[in-house]
This record gives C-alpha cells, sequence and structure tokens, in this order.
C-alpha cells in the first residue's frame, strides 16, 4: 500500500432517482446533495444519520454498485466506475464491503473456506494469506472453513465477511452498518476486531451507522448526514463533546438516551418532498422563521470544524456508553 495523503476524496457527490408512482409523472428523488469528504490513508471517517439520510447511497457509489449524478469520487486514486472491465476489476482489488446483514452476504449454499477463497479466485490474486490464517486473524479456528453460514452465530458471520473482505489485501474497506444486526456485546467485539486488523494491515475506514456510538468508538473524523446533505462534520472530539448543530445533538440525545440533549421532533421527512430552506427546520426546537425560508450554506467555525446552520448554537457533548 502506497503511503501519506487521502485515501478517500468524496468532491461534490450527489445522487438523484427518478421515482415513479403507479400513473403519477416520475418525481426525483435526491437521496445525496453537494456531499464532500476526505479519508487520510489509514484512518477512519464515520458517517452518521437516520434511515433515509444517504448513507447506504454513498456506499453504493463508493463500491461502484451504482453511478453518481454528479460530483467525483476517488479511492486510492481510481474512480469507481471508469474504465472498462479490467479497471473496474482493479478498482474493486482495491475496496472492499463488510455489510449489514451478515447471513444475506453470506451464501448459504457454499461453506465459509469457500466463502473466504472465492474474492481470491475470481481477482485471479496471489493469495498472501490462506483460508486457515485469515480465519485466525478474524478470531475463528481453522476447522471453521468446513461450515456452513446457518451453522454460525451472527458474530461469527460478520467475522467470515470480514476475513472474505480482508482475502485480496484491500486498501479500503466500506463498513455500512457492520454492527447494527448483532448482540450489544457482540457489537464491541466486532468493532475490536476491525480497530486490530486496522492497526495490522494500515487499512482505511468508512464508517457508515444510524448510532453515533458506533461512530464515537471507530472514527478519527465523522460527517452528521440528513435528507442527503452534511449538517456538520469534524474530528471526533468536536462533534461528540462539541457539536454545534441541532441535528447532531439530537443524535447525541439518541444514543444516551438522556434528557439533557434536545431529541429531533417527529419523523424524518420524506426525501421525495423536502422541506424549503434548512432541511432539518421542520424537526428542529431552535428553527426560526429564516430557517424555513432558507437553506444556511455551511460554514467552517474552526479549521477542521464545519457546521450548515445559520446560527452559532452553543456547543452539546457527551460522554457517549462509556467512551470518553
Amino acid at each position: 500500500m502506497s503511503g501519506g495523503g487521502d485515501a478517500i476524496i468524496v468532491s461534490a457527490l450527489s445522487k438523484t432517482y427518478k421515482v415513479r408512482q403507479a400513473w403519477r409523472r416520475a418525481q426525483s428523488l435526491r437521496a445525496v446533495n453537494d456531499v464532500s469528504f476526505t479519508v487520510e490513508r489509514g484512518g477512519t471517517y464515520g458517517l452518521v444519520g437516520e434511515s433515509g439520510s444517504g448513507k447506504s447511497t454513498i456506499a453504493r457509489i463508493l463500491l461502484g454498485a451504482e453511478p453518481a449524478s454528479a460530483g467525483k469520487v476517488r479511492i486510492a486514486g481510481r474512480a469507481p466506475l471508469a474504465g472498462g472491465r479490467a479497471a473496474r476489476k482493479a478498482f474493486h482489488r482495491v475496496v472492499q464491503p463488510v455489510l449489514q446483514d451478515p447471513y444475506a452476504s453470506l451464501s448459504p449454499l457454499q461453506r465459509v473456506g469457500r466463502i473466504i477463497d472465492e474474492p481470491i479466485r475470481i481477482h485471479g490474486a496471489q493469495p498472501r494469506t490462506s483460508v486457515a490464517q485469515l480465519l485466525e486473524q478474524v478470531g475463528l479456528r481453522a476447522d471453521m472453513a468446513w461450515r456452513y453460514p446457518h451453522e454460525l452465530s451472527g458474530g461469527q458471520r460478520q467475522r467470515v465477511a470480514i476475513a472474505r473482505a480482508l482475502g485480496i489485501a484491500p486498501e479500503v474497506v466500506i463498513l455500512d452498518e457492520p454492527v447494527s444486526a448483532l448482540d450489544v456485546s457482540i457489537q464491541a467485539q466486532i468493532l475490536n476486531l476491525l480497530r486490530d486488523l486496522q492497526e495490522r494491515r494500515g487499512l482505511t475506514y468508512l464508517m457508515i451507522s444510524h448510532d453515533l456510538a458506533v461512530v464515537a468508538a471507530m472514527s478519527t473524523r465523522i460527517g452528521v448526514l440528513y435528507l442527503g446533505s452534511l449538517m456538520e462534520s469534524g474530528t471526533r472530539d468536536e462533534i461528540v463533546h462539541s457539536a454545534r448543530h441541532p441535528y447532531t445533538g439530537a443524535l447525541i440525545a439518541a444514543a444516551t438516551g438522556g434528557a439533557d440533549f434536545v431529541s429531533a421532533r417527529g419523523d424524518i421527512p420524506s426525501p421525495m418532498q423536502l422541506p424549503p430552506g434548512c432541511p432539518f427546520q421542520t424537526r428542529c426546537a431552535s428553527a426560526t422563521s429564516r430557517c424555513a425560508a432558507e437553506k444556511p450554506e455551511p460554514r467552517m467555525i474552526s479549521p477542521t470544524h464545519r457546521i450548515a446552520c445559520h446560527y452559532d448554537l452553543p456547543p452539546v457533548g457527551a460522554k457517549i456508553q462509556g467512551i470518553a
């Protein structure tokens, strides 16, 4: 792996879908709206937001599963869908996913050993690590290679999914809700494993989750996504301990269960019927008439801390589930 610089560069990324509903004219659904961020090599960038915020759409674009409507993506200097078949195959040697549901992402008809070995065979890669060694690295016994996914627990299946992703020695791993389907006690084990593998292999992670506590446990920098737009971004400490956007405060309230922070009101609006002005104004306790009339432009409040809010609200922060 090459050293230094940014492993992931996302610039002004947008994604719009055309949605048809029965006899109605097709409507536009803006899933991602002008999102930019970078991830340094060996670092972890966390994207956090509720369901429907656009997190998984960004993951699919970065994995080359679908094209962007606008903007640019570079992962280790490569664009996800650029060039022909050989170029795309080379791209997928660099970036691999670990997805939310380890049972759905593993073929029930294949033994664990073949599941792990499959990407190596597809890419014609010279295996740097045997299946037995990969299983050992993710905390599983070598004889697990002969089992089928249904014979494993949820945590064991996710360890298999991680081993499969590491088989071709990628530089970047996209972690899309990697622990949300697991029990809380198992979540901590998987997060510890991911941190250990990152340190040993120099991996770059994009961590995507609805849970701020999970993102805070893993990330060096965090972006807070709402209805496809970044509401706030900054270092982990700026987001966890000095959040300035009301939506980030609402996520802190959800993560802590504490009454010290103001929760968001109501439900997230439909992305096909975005509210005027600030996307969060219909649920924000601090919203004014200006928020409904004018969309705030993102602005820097420190060299690393950016918010999309008209007002300078007092910072909020928390110790989230034992995370200092």
